[in-house]
């Protein structure tokens, strides 16, 4: 079923927000400042292309500590990123959302769409596992706060 979810939004409607991230990615490649973003972009843009049967999660989540990404340099580069891009792919997210809720079958790839521009806006210091693994980081979560 994942595959089939993948295929048709990808040939109606995922490329573009994909090529959306890219382009995003790509012109924060070329800034040099940017590489950062970059490699973000670039991660999202994969996941965008194909969302189904994956899941972003914070890294500090996948490996039980701050990084980087996770820290306060993260939160200022989530920041510079929300001002400069992450505003209007949110936006174009936001759009294809309410195009795919307008029937009944894209309600699913509109929710999609919804995952997507939440992530757009704070991407620095994810990671884009399968939602089974995130469902086990969820439950290990879980149980040691249950275990405190």
């Amino acid at each position: 079923m994942r595959l089939l979810g993948n295929i048709i939004w990808f040939l109606f409607g995922g490329v573009f927000m994909g090529l959306a991230w890219c382009f995003f990615g790509l012109f924060a490649l070329v800034s040099i400042v940017g590489i950062p973003w970059a490699k973000a972009c670039f991660v999202i843009a994969q996941f965008t292309f194909f969302p189904f049967g994956k899941e972003a999660i914070s890294r500090k989540t996948l490996h039980q500590k701050e990084d980087i990404g996770t820290g306060t340099w993260g939160l200022i580069g989530n920041v510079l990123w929300f001002i400069f891009a992450g505003f209007w792919l949110a936006i174009g997210h936001i759009m294809s959302a309410f195009a795919c809720a307008i029937t009944i079958i894209g309600i699913p790839f509109a929710i999609q769409h919804v995952k997507l521009a939440i992530i757009s806006l704070a991407p620095i210091g994810m990671s884009v596992i399968d939602t089974q693994t995130a469902e086990i980081l969820r439950q290990r979560d879980v149980n040691e706060r249950q275990s405190r």
